[in-house]
């Protein structure tokens, strides 16, 4: 059984659909980059199918939206054939075991966010100790 971990991107949105069991199931499309930069810059893009199965898949799938960066572990990482308009094709596909978000999602006009100026924190009484060393510590 192979395993695949790393950093990727959501492709897509994620879908969840229920077994006739009643188990839910997202489907996720994930570009993991790998590899040296080409002379476009860019480095090499591998897609991979993942399925998240469970309770995990009903809390998350909201948040896997396009761009978002993950950390995902993909256990039973196999190659499916499969009949496209072109012809038959091949894909990677994989079972997640572990995701965790990496970073906000990649989006292609960035706003500038406002950030609310820092309030600094009101000076506090000292309590007594060490009030004789006054401005002579050297850290």
């Amino acid at each position: 059984m192979a395993t695949l971990y790393g950093l990727a991107r959501i492709g897509r949105d994620a879908e969840i659909r229920f077994t006739p069991n009643g188990d839910a199931v997202a489907n996720l499309s994930l570009a993991f980059s790998w590899g040296r930069k080409g002379d476009d810059g860019n480095r090499p893009t591998q897609w991979v199918d993942g399925s998240l199965w469970g309770k995990r898949a009903e809390s998350i799938t909201q948040y896997l939206t396009k761009g978002t960066l993950v950390m995902v572990t993909l256990d039973d990482v196999h190659i499916e054939e499969f009949q496209g308009k072109d012809g038959p094709g091949h894909k990677l596909a994989g079972r997640v075991s572990a995701i965790e978000f990496a970073g906000g999602a990649k989006t292609e006009q960035s706003a500038p966010q406002q950030r609310a100026a820092p309030e600094k924190p009101a000076p506090q009484q000292s309590a007594g100790f060490g009030d004789d060393f006054g401005d002579s510590i050297p850290f």
